[in-house]
């Protein structure tokens, strides 16, 4: 099976909480456009905002290129679910959904069967799918970090079929970089990513599993972006703090870009 799907690379900008106003949610989108837009043909580019400033940022996506995300969605597609956001509701706004991020399974509880049912409930709707998956500090020292993560993909992709394929994102962030300033030894990275690849390929069929695309996350910024984008069964980041930087984050594209066009 060949390490490389055949669409592009993707960059994903995760905002996580922020920022707490419209004028820098606005401020920071235009910034990041700014360079985005030179790279189109190269990367995919996504920004993924806090709920209330999607409906603003999508306005200033129109017709740039780069794609809108949100940074979660309930499995129900309507009904008595105080504070829930659907898929169904996200369609006509977003193309890409994340679901899965380890801080909603510290913090929030969220399970594998949670996210499961959320990746299906996203792909079901026509959505683009990032379903992170990534091993705690403990699971890493303890040299169970594979049968961790195994079993995140193999829960979450459950109701997954070759037909999802070219929707479908898994990003790989190990728990205990998100956040810390202390990103993955890349060697660590790589062959984290190439398991994913292979059980992808188990799950709906090597040729299908080819235009999965895999993502490295957990403080990618400027400096190190370049040591992940190359490897052979990386697709592309999943960028948190350094997103909230237009200046840094657009580094990063450009460094993806270049790395993918030596290809």
């Amino acid at each position: 099976m060949s390490s490389r799907p055949p669409g592009m690379p993707l960059v994903a900008a995760n905002w996580k909480m922020n920022p707490t106003n419209i004028d820098d949610a606005l401020d920071l989108v235009r910034g990041i456009l700014s360079v985005a837009r030179g790279h189109a043909d190269r990367v995919e580019v996504s920004i993924f905002p806090p709920f209330p400033w999607l409906l603003a940022v999508s306005e200033v996506l129109v017709e740039s290129g780069v794609k809108l995300g949100a940074q979660d969605c309930f499995w129900e597609m309507s009904g008595a679910y105080t504070g829930e956001v659907s898929p169904a509701m996200l369609k006509d706004l977003c193309q890409w959904v994340i679901v899965g991020h380890s801080e909603r399974r510290l913090y929030l509880g969220e399970t594998d069967d949670m996210v499961a049912k959320k990746t299906a409930a996203g792909l079901s709707c026509g959505l683009g799918v990032i379903m992170c998956v990534g091993e705690l500090a403990d699971h890493y020292d303890a040299g169970t970090s594979d049968q961790v993560v195994s079993a995140q993909v193999k829960a979450g992709l459950a109701s997954c079929s070759a037909d999802d394929s070219a929707r479908l994102v898994i990003a790989y962030e190990p728990v205990w970089a998100i956040g810390t300033g202390k990103s993955a030894d890349p060697e660590h990275a790589y062959k984290t990513m190439r398991l994913i690849r292979r059980i992808v390929g188990e799950m709906i069929g090597a040729g299908a599993a080819r235009k999965v695309r895999i993502l490295y996350g957990g403080s990618v910024n400027a400096a190190n972006v370049q040591s992940y984008v190359e490897l052979p069964y990386c697709d592309g980041c999943l960028v948190g703090g350094a997103s909230l930087d237009a200046a840094e984050f657009a580094h990063i594209v450009k460094v993806t870009a270049e790395v993918y066009g030596h290809r």
